[in-house]
Parts: C-alpha cells; structure tokens; sequence
C-alpha cells in the first residue's frame, strides 16, 4: 500500500492519542463509580461503535460495497474489550495501566524484534524514559494486584496489541473497523446473557458507556488503524505510553485535579520519550 504523509501519520496518531486517553476518563467515570457493570459497558461500548460505524459505511454498502475485515481482529477486539473491562473492577487505576501497557509493549516490541525491525540507540533511550515517566505517574495509585485482574488485563494488552499489529497490514481503516465491530456484537451480548445476574446501569453509565463506544473507541479506533499505516510496530507500541500522560490532563482539565510537580514530570519524561522515538529516522 502507498505510504502516507507524515504530517498525515502524525495527525492521526495525535488523535488516536486523544480518543484513547478520553476512553481511559470514560471507563474509569463508568467502572470506577460503579454506575454501570462491567458487562453491560462493554455490551453498550461495542454497540453503540457498531452502530456508529454502520452509518459511516452505510453509504458505501449501499453502493454495493460489501463488509470487509477478518474475523482474528475482531476476535482480538472483543477480547480486549470483555477482559478490559472486568479487570478493571477489581484493579486500581495505576496498576491497571503497568500491566496493560506492559502486556501490549512486549507483544509489540516482540512482534517488531522478530521481523528483524531496527529500533536505534536514540530510540531505545525514547523508551526508557517514557516507560520512567509512566511508571512515575502512576506509582502512587500502584499496589499488588488481585491476580486474576491482572491476569485479565494482561490478556487484554496482549489483545489490543495484537489487534494493532493487525491495523497495520489494512488499506481500509474504516471499513476494517466497522467490520470487527460488527463481528463483535453477537459474542458481547452473550457476555451479557450470561452476567445477567450481576446487572446494574445507571443512566449516567449507559451514557458513559455509549460515548465510550460511539466516539472515543468506534472512530478512535478507525483513526488508530489509519495511523498505523505510517508506524513502525515499535513505534505504534512506544507512542501508546503518552495515554496516561494526556488522560492525567485531561483530569485537571475536566475535573480540575491538581497539577502536581510529579504529573509535570512525569509527562515531560514520558512525552519527551515519546518525541524522541518518534524522531528517529526509518533506515531505508
């Protein structure tokens, strides 16, 4: 496929960035406040992306354009999605986002080493500072973890990180998109049948929720695919660690949370880490 502009690439990324870290303040809003259960967000989250989505496309189905899209990048989403969303219930927000972005850098990064990607000197000391800083921003709200959250989200970094890998081999980032989407919402609502039981949703939830799922994660994750076209798997990996950074600024912004000297340096570190990979060169 041709290769896109780097403005372009830079500009997608930049959003997907801020799609992500507003999905990050809507779950925690949702799950956190227990407004709503973990499998009816999840439920909601891919319907209402699902049905976004469908309106995007309509158009062009209608044109006789037919659904594209494999059923392994749907199966990785959905698994991100369910896995996310209850390890959440039972995990602290910062150790939550250690072992996600854990999981989902050594699935990347490892991907990226056995294609026999280079990843200069520059850019692994990128890394490490942006994996000090996000370590640094979240370390007062880290403690042990319940094993079986961590071992959901674990899995579900592993998941998104595969399902990103995937984003990269698409030439319809949209239509890719809505296709897993779609895939999707037949297991969720058996996900669904099957926690009925632990059913609770609050109206500020399921609006949560489908905010979730129609902008922060049904276009976020059409601009995500868009980007990657222009990212090296390292690269795609290293740059998700900005996340914590910017959903932190978006607490002070939304919320009007303090800004401390550690979110100050933290983010410096972890978005200079950022910068600096992103810096760097392709060799040709």
């Amino acid at each position: 496929m041709p290769r896109q502009p780097p403005l372009n690439t830079l500009l997608l990324t930049s959003l997907a960035m801020l799609a992500f870290a507003a999905n990050s303040l809507l779950c925690r809003f949702a799950l956190g406040g227990e407004s709503i259960d973990a499998a009816t967000f999840t439920s909601v989250r891919l319907l209402t992306g699902a049905l976004t989505l469908s309106l995007l496309m309509l158009p062009r189905w209608r044109n006789g354009r037919r659904p594209t899209g494999g059923l392994r990048s749907a199966a990785f989403l959905f698994t991100y999605m369910v896995f996310f969303s209850f390890a959440y219930t039972s995990l602290a927000a910062g150790t939550g986002a250690l072992v996600l972005f854990g999981a989902v850098q050594l699935t990347m990064f490892g991907s990226a080493l056995r294609a026999g990607e280079h990843f200069a000197v520059w850019s692994w000391v990128g890394l490490g500072c942006a994996i000090s800083g996000l370590v640094f921003l979240v370390a007062p709200g880290v403690t042990a973890p319940d094993p079986l959250g961590a071992a959901l989200m674990a899995i579900a970094g592993i998941a998104w990180g595969a399902y990103s890998l995937l984003g990269r081999k698409t030439d319809d980032p949209l239509a890719a998109t809505a296709t897993s989407f779609i895939y999707c919402v037949p297991p969720v609502i058996l996900v669904s049948l099957v926690f009925l039981d632990d059913f609770h949703a609050s109206t500020g939830g399921l609006i949560l929720a489908a905010a979730s799922g129609a902008i922060a994660s049904g276009c976020g994750y059409a601009i995500w695919y868009a980007a990657l076209r222009g990212l090296s798997a390292s690269r795609a990996a290293t740059v998700q660690l900005s996340v914590p950074a910017i959903a932190a600024f978006g607490g002070v912004l939304l919320l009007s949370e303090a800004i401390t000297l550690r979110l100050l340096v933290a983010s410096a570190a972890t978005l200079g880490g950022v910068a600096i990979v992103l810096a760097q060169r392709k060799p040709a």
